[in-house]
């Protein structure tokens, strides 16, 4: 029972993809943009952050309800669950993943291949993701669209975090704002870990690097 979570955000997702959607799920995209960052196809980060912000979309955003009339009866029980996705700042360790943000430790019980493989990787590194859960039987299941912050960037993630308890920031704000660092730093070459990962950065209007679009073709 546990995969049919899995199956059913991969569902979602596909219903998003029809062309008749297509000006909805932008608004939503650029919304996920402005609180976490611009990225284009050209990015070597696109397709990470195509998956975050799925997974944002399916759990934040509710995108299931607009789509709820095409989902089997399996599927739409678990769009409240969805809905209610715990997001942390987790530490792995197997399939135990601790919440450096809020302190919560989570077992999991359902896994994909692709995020197993990319959390038995990610020794020392903190990972932004969400997990769902059910009871009766117990799932726990972590949703694919992860984001991991370099290693070297622990010890600096971690003065962010006592920033943001101290303004007493919301998990999402706190959370967006590191995937805003996380972008800084990926996208300009020369910057050091220290200048993309600070308190300052918290602010939701910090400065982000503008999306690169393509040169239109001459007319």
């Amino acid at each position: 029972m546990g995969a049919e979570v899995l199956e059913t955000v991969g569902r979602i997702v596909q219903l998003g993809g029809t062309v008749n959607r297509a000006a909805r799920v932008a608004e939503m995209r650029s919304r996920f943009e402005a609180s976490t960052g611009a990225y284009a196809p050209e990015d070597a980060w696109f397709e990470e952050r195509s998956r975050a912000f799925w997974c944002d979309a399916v759990t934040r955003g509710r995108f299931g309800r607009e789509v709820e009339g095409e989902l089997a009866a399996e599927e739409r029980a678990w769009l409240g669950p969805l809905e209610r996705a715990h997001r942390g700042l987790f530490r792995a360790a197997g399939s135990v993943l601790e919440d450096i943000w809020s302190g919560a430790e989570l077992v999991l019980t359902v896994v994909d291949d692709a995020s197993r493989a990319e959390l038995d990787a990610a020794a020392g590194q903190l990972v932004d993701a969400r997990v769902v859960g059910a009871a009766e039987p117990l799932v726990v299941a972590l949703l694919p669209g992860a984001v991991f912050h370099p290693r070297d960037a622990t010890t600096a993630i971690e003065r962010v975090l006592k920033a943001a308890h101290a303004r007493s920031l919301a998990t999402h704000d706190t959370l967006d704002a590191l995937l805003r660092m996380e972008r800084t730093l990926r996208a300009l070459s020369r910057v050091k870990v220290a200048y993309a990962y600070r308190p300052e950065a918290l602010s939701p209007g910090a400065p982000t690097l503008p999306v690169r679009r393509p040169a239109k073709a001459p007319t």
